[in-house]
């Protein structure tokens, strides 16, 4: 659970995000405001196309916003250049994505150890030792020496988990850590990361499970690239729901 009066990991005030298509903006994200507290594990939930996986790149570090103000552990990322937001990314994010991406050709311990070849002063051996660590905590140790594809994608996926806490970060981005996984195999993969959550570990994760986002300790929820609430939400989805079933009806009963 979320310390008393943690500060906020990240911290975006009126941020947005537009891409450019010759002459042609597309808004993808508008006057989004949203803090994430150390502890805190928060649920971006919504429909595809709303905008989840572009906030979570912005909250990586991934990408900069085209307005508003972020923050990063208290430090404002506007004026960061791209050397810069790569150290903090490497040094306090960890990234799991919905394809694993997992390299074919390293071993799992080598796999989880990536990240940390990056860090200054971490030596082969003391990566593998903080590999070996990771890989426990995630029930795989027992693979260290196997292949990605030798594993079946619940275990790529714990993989990919152990792979993005070897850091320790400051922030675990989890992007449908479930989207590919069966329901079993997904829910195995939600207790691993209520554990680390218990553990204290921060997390924000995307979702359009609301059977996985209830696992948070809130949810935020997007629609068209706006934060908006539970009722206005839920509202919307029935509306278009009620649309799709009429256009359906118009189809077979022209």
């Amino acid at each position: 659970m979320r310390p008393p009066n943690a500060p906020p990991v990240i911290e975006m005030r009126g941020v947005g995000k537009v891409f450019l298509a010759g002459a042609i903006e597309n808004h993808v994200l508008t006057d989004i405001h949203l803090a994430v507290a150390r502890g805190e594990f928060v649920a971006i939930a919504g429909p595809s196309g709303c905008g989840k996986t572009t906030l979570l790149s912005l909250m990586g570090l991934l990408d900069q916003p085209t307005r508003g103000e972020m923050q990063f552990l208290a430090q404002p990322t506007a004026g960061l250049g791209r050397r810069q937001r790569a150290f903090l990314r490497n040094a306090h994010v960890g990234f799991v994505f919905q394809a694993f991406n997992l390299i074919a050709d390293m071993t799992v311990a080598e796999n989880v150890a990536l990240p940390l070849t990056f860090r200054p002063g971490i030596g082969r051996r003391e990566r593998l030792e903080r590999a070996a660590h990771a890989l426990a905590s995630v029930g795989m140790a027992h693979r260290m020496g196997h292949y990605p594809g030798q594993l079946s994608g619940g275990q790529q996926q714990r993989v990919a988990v152990a792979r993005a806490v070897v850091g320790e970060p400051a922030i675990l981005l989890a992007d449908e850590p479930t989207g590919n996984l069966d329901l079993r195999n997904g829910e195995n993969v939600m207790a691993l990361l209520g554990r680390l959550h218990a553990a204290g570990t921060t997390i924000c994760m995307v979702t359009h499970d609301d059977r996985f986002s209830a696992a948070a300790d809130r949810t935020v929820r997007l629609l068209d690239g706006r934060v908006v609430d539970e009722a206005t939400f839920h509202q919307r989805q029935h509306e278009a729901e009620c649309g799709l079933d009429e256009r359906r009806t118009m189809e077979i009963f022209p």
